[in-house]
């Protein structure tokens, strides 16, 4: 991972890569900074500390998930088709996971391992709220006057993806989601 790539950019992408297919405690500096192709000062000079190097990887799977969902919001037309550019923008970044060894949500995967309280257990639980956020809108957009029903059917959606997520983690394929996709596609076709 050498060349012209700056050590910052080259640091995050190795780290990217390590946390997400050994995990964020299992992965030490070293290791790090080897697949980076920098000295280990080089970190240090671009991240305080570990645990601000994960932060800046857990915002960067976040940036990595928005651009994958607006890319799919361009084409989606209604707002049934808005609810599934979620999930499809979901099996787009599982997709993007397969070199690594694809082992589900890596968001979830790290705050898995983040104390309570942690910054980074935050910004996870964060971009699962707005997914939430997202499908009441969505959902509202279809039948504004049923508040209930809007608030009830998005957490329902929330739960089926991030555990269709989950499974699919564990299976190593996105079987799981695809399955997911299909279940929100005919509540929406209910709702």
């Amino acid at each position: 991972m050498t060349g012209r790539m700056p050590a910052r950019e080259r640091l995050l992408k190795a780290a990217a890569e390590l946390f997400y297919s050994e995990g964020v405690g299992a992965t030490g500096i070293d290791a790090i900074t080897a697949r980076a192709g920098v000295a280990k000062m080089s970190l240090y000079n671009n991240f305080s500390s570990k645990a601000d190097l994960v932060n800046a990887y857990i915002q960067g799977r976040r940036t990595e998930w928005q651009a994958i969902y607006q890319e799919r919001l361009k084409s989606a037309a209604t707002p049934q088709e808005r609810v599934l550019a979620i999930f499809d923008s979901y099996l787009d970044h599982a997709e993007a996971a397969y070199d690594w060894g694809f082992r589900g949500c890596g968001l979830l995967n790290a705050a898995a391992e983040l104390p309570v309280g942690d910054p980074g257990r935050a910004s996870v639980a964060s971009q699962k709220e707005e997914v939430e956020r997202l499908f009441r809108a969505y959902l509202g957009e279809m039948r504004p006057e049923a508040a209930t029903a809007i608030v009830e059917t998005a957490e329902h959606l929330s739960f089926l993806l991030e555990g269709a997520m989950s499974r699919a983690g564990l299976d190593g394929h996105d079987g799981r989601l695809k399955t997911a996709r299909r279940i929100a596609a005919s509540i929406l076709e209910r709702f």
